[in-house]
């Protein structure tokens, strides 16, 4: 069911979600941007429609939400332990078509992995999607060629046109809601593009033999592993654990899950010293092929989504889309040398 409203009757309707739910949204920041007097645009909780920011892409994904970057998973004392409470609150997050695909790529990872994690589990048991509709593409885009332009996997869809707001509802128990404080009700087709500035092709022969190319070289000088295209990366979802301890005898304490990254220095760290991926282009390797390579063959899709944010945050302005496209010239090379 469609519906038509204004700013006014929209927020009505978030004021009575919001007694159920806290909602998220891409939310503007002002002056905490990566440079002196830029803002940020990252997911935060929302009140009003007027908070969301629906013509800029957010630099951090919607998974904080999920698999927050810091996240207490049990007490320990020394003769018990107790699991930490979970959130009692449902949430509701309003997303782009990449970002919706994303949750299924972390739904498989982390509930169909062969276990599932209760710890996401009880979380995304209590999320509900609202897809933003994208009439045209951000500049670094490539969702087109991933595939994960379109998405009808939402609980509602919403368009925004001017200072109207059209409003596809799928969510039985939401519909009598929005049809109190419709404008009007009508069909509506939330927006999706249809093609990108950014392009990528991969090629269908691509396989493991392409590791042993030298394309991986430049990123040993350019790379700076800092991580930040992982932490922005709505499919990333590497974690270590931390143990906190409140007293001095190590005997009283939690345990936390916390937000790690496969490009910075100790990641790969094994006991007696040792690491694996000691380059910053064999780590570059490593997440490339395990976004376009790897999760492809264990589950028929690519794990990247396509929204192209770990383009725009790394400082060395290092492409993670021309990095794919240059993986035809590295099964060439490896091909020859065959």
């Amino acid at each position: 069911m469609g519906y038509h409203m204004d700013q006014k009757a929209f927020d009505q309707c978030l004021l009575k979600l919001s007694k159920e739910y806290t909602i998220y949204a891409p939310k503007r920041f002002d002056g905490k941007g990566a440079f002196s007097d830029t803002d940020l645009i990252r997911y935060g909780e929302v009140k009003t429609v007027e908070e969301i920011e629906f013509n800029e892409k957010s630099r951090f994904s919607f998974k904080e939400i999920l698999l927050p970057i810091t996240q207490t998973l049990f007490y320990f004392t020394e003769n018990e332990i107790k699991e930490a409470d979970s959130e009692q609150r449902g949430a509701i997050v309003f997303l782009r078509s990449c970002d919706l695909h994303a949750v299924k790529r972390l739904d498989e990872i982390y509930l169909r992995n062969g276990f599932e994690d209760v710890y996401y589990k009880r979380i995304r048991e209590k999320v509900k999607f609202i897809l933003i509709g994208c009439s045209e593409s951000f500049d670094s885009c490539f969702c087109v060629d991933m595939g994960t332009n379109r998405s009808k996997e939402y609980s509602a869809g919403v368009d925004k046109k001017g200072e109207d707001y059209y409003l596809d509802v799928k969510e039985e128990e939401w519909k009598e809601l929005f049809s109190l404080n419709a404008t009007k009700e009508q069909d509506v087709t939330i927006p999706y593009v249809t093609e990108t500035k950014t392009t990528v092709h991969i090629p269908e022969n691509l396989s493991f033999a392409v590791a042993k190319s030298t394309m991986w070289d430049e990123y040993d000088s350019r790379c700076i592993a800092c991580g930040r295209c992982n932490f922005s990366c709505p499919t990333c979802t590497c974690f270590t654990m931390q143990d906190l301890f409140y007293t001095d005898n190590g005997k009283v304490g939690e345990r936390r899950r916390v937000h790690a990254s496969c490009m910075v220095d100790g990641f790969t760290g094994v006991a007696g010293g040792g690491q694996y991926r000691k380059k910053n282009g064999e780590r570059m390797r490593f997440k490339v092929l395990h976004k376009v390579l790897d999760f492809k063959q264990r589950n028929g899709y690519q794990m990247c989504v396509g929204c192209g944010r770990c383009d725009d945050v790394c400082p060395e302005y290092i492409s993670f889309s021309n990095c794919l496209n240059h993986l035809e010239e590295g099964m060439k090379e490896v091909s020859d040398h065959e």
